[in-house]
């Protein structure tokens, strides 16, 4: 089984090449002008120099990062935050807008049932069959 690479000092290493601090740029300038391979009135534009390049390379290494990760996340599936938020506004909206429509279905059921009790002529009240068979009684010995 092949060995796993140490990935602590993968990281080290890609952190050195990436950034490099204004400090360090000033002591390689240094080595290089005791060398006599940089002249000191070149000092200060070689070291902006590498500490550009090293912001430069920090960046697009952190941008690697993010979408290798980015692209890692999207192929699992997983919910971002921004999808998350998308899909809670689109809900908030559908239950405001199912609110809405209930509670006018409601107002025009109450307004409807009111208009249809009023539309009713009103009934006359029945009487019993047991009423009526004495009405009929006494109906038939005042004639």
């Amino acid at each position: 089984m092949p060995q796993r690479p140490d990935l602590t000092r993968l990281i080290d290493a890609g952190a050195d090449f990436v950034e490099l601090t204004r400090s360090q740029a000033r002591g390689r300038a240094k080595v290089l002008v005791e060398q006599g391979v940089l002249a000191q009135s070149q000092v200060q534009s070689f070291v902006d120099g590498i500490v550009d390049e090293s912001r430069r390379r920090r960046d697009a290494a952190v941008n690697l990062v993010r979408g290798e990760v980015a692209r890692q996340v999207k192929s699992l599936g997983l919910v971002t935050r921004e999808d998350l938020a998308a899909s809670e506004r689109r809900l908030r909206r559908e239950l405001s807008a199912a609110k809405s429509t209930s509670k006018a279905a409601a107002a025009k059921a109450t307004k409807k049932a009111k208009a249809a009790k009023a539309a009713k002529p009103a009934k006359k009240s029945a009487t019993k069959p047991a009423a009526r068979k004495a009405a009929k009684k006494s109906a038939k010995r005042s004639s």
